[in-house]
């Protein structure tokens, strides 16, 4: 993108001297390359003798590293996200929950494949809820090693419900559960 270019969104949103936004706010900036004044979020040192009034944003003399992060609005009592401090980070996370599979009376197969699991891993917890009884087989052993698929096979001839506590299905998708999005450079006005 040509300077000329970058001097008129600099000038178009009020990123200049005198900005409205005060020092230490973080700004999604769409190009690789911060305006003059103002810094990337990328958890750098800075010298409070430079920038005195960051400082007083961020006493540590550091900035956060918000590169692939989101931000979240503190919790400050409401309880949703109860226990942490501005400026913490957290680490991702799935909300616990469980899959439950439900058997009737008669003699019923039941498999659930399971893949590239380690051999350290459970495959599979059952337990029993009020008056279920036990199944007639169960097979779910882990002795395989190796990036295989694994088969867990629950057989009866009873009424049987039973909760899968350490089941892990096919892995589909990416490292991290996370919603749409654009990447932007978070940046702040230094001074």
């Amino acid at each position: 993108m040509p300077v000329s270019r970058y001097l008129c969104i600099f000038i178009n949103v009020g990123l200049g001297e005198g900005s409205a936004l005060p020092v230490g706010v973080p700004v999604p900036w769409p190009s690789a390359t911060p305006p003059t004044g103002w810094l990337k979020c990328n958890g750098a040192a800075f010298s409070a003798e430079e920038y005195p009034e960051l400082a007083k944003a961020y006493p540590t003399n550091k900035l956060p590293d918000l590169r692939g992060e989101f931000i979240r609005g503190w919790d400050d009592g409401r309880g949703v996200d109860a226990g942490r401090a501005l400026l913490s980070l957290q680490d991702d996370s799935f909300e616990a929950h469980r899959h439950e599979s439900f058997f009737y009376a008669g003699i019923y197969r039941n498999e659930t494949p399971l893949k590239n699991l380690p051999s350290s891993d459970e495959m599979l917890t059952l337990s029993s809820t009020t008056n279920a009884l036990s199944p007639d087989s169960i097979d779910a052993t882990n002795s395989l090693i190796g990036n295989d698929d694994y088969n867990c096979l629950i057989e009866g001839n009873k009424n049987n419900k039973r909760t899968a506590t350490g089941l892990s299905t096919s892995i589909v998708g990416a490292a991290e559960t996370r919603p749409r999005n654009i990447s932007f450079n978070y940046i702040v006005r230094a001074a």
